[in-house]
């Protein structure tokens, strides 16, 4: 049995109030780059969550995906579905987790459009069917800043 998993994160607890508009303001004048406008695309953060969850498996955190769930208070299926995106290419995994921030309304590519791709043992033939599904949902992904694009028309 290991012992009780900490997670530490610093949170500001200042009122909110004039000061505080003022740095939001600030960190998003066209100057700064140190954060992107929008939000990151869920399926970005799942495929973090699922390297993440390798990380702690190998190192011994976590005995099992079953003790994931639990710790997760979700299925062992979901925890599955989670951890299948392993299985892709490890190019597709970094484009996933490079995916262009959402600007608004819901994110292009899900889930449920990779899941088939992870199920596919070839990496050749991910990669042809990751070129098609980004094809497919190029408008919607940022167009012209876009560089998984670039690379869907060149495969």
């Amino acid at each position: 049995m290991t012992g009780p998993l900490t997670i530490e994160r610093a949170i500001c607890l200042q009122p909110r109030g004039r000061g505080v508009r003022q740095r939001l303001a600030k960190d998003h004048e066209p100057g700064n780059t140190s954060t992107a406008p929008g939000r990151v695309p869920r399926l970005a953060r799942l495929m973090a969550l699922a390297i993440r969850f390798e990380d702690l498996i190998s190192a011994g955190a976590v005995a099992n995906y079953a003790e994931l769930a639990r710790l997760g208070h979700v299925t062992r299926a979901r925890i599955s579905q989670i951890t299948n995106l392993l299985l892709l290419a490890p190019d597709i995994q970094e484009q996933i987790l490079f995916l262009p921030p959402t600007q608004h309304g819901r994110d292009p590519i899900h889930l449920a459009h990779v899941q088939p791709i992870a199920a596919v043992a070839e990496w050749r033939q991910q990669r042809q069917l990751w070129a098609v599904l980004l094809q497919r949902h190029a408008r919607k992904l940022a167009s012209s800043d876009n560089p998984f694009e670039k690379n869907a028309q060149s495969a």
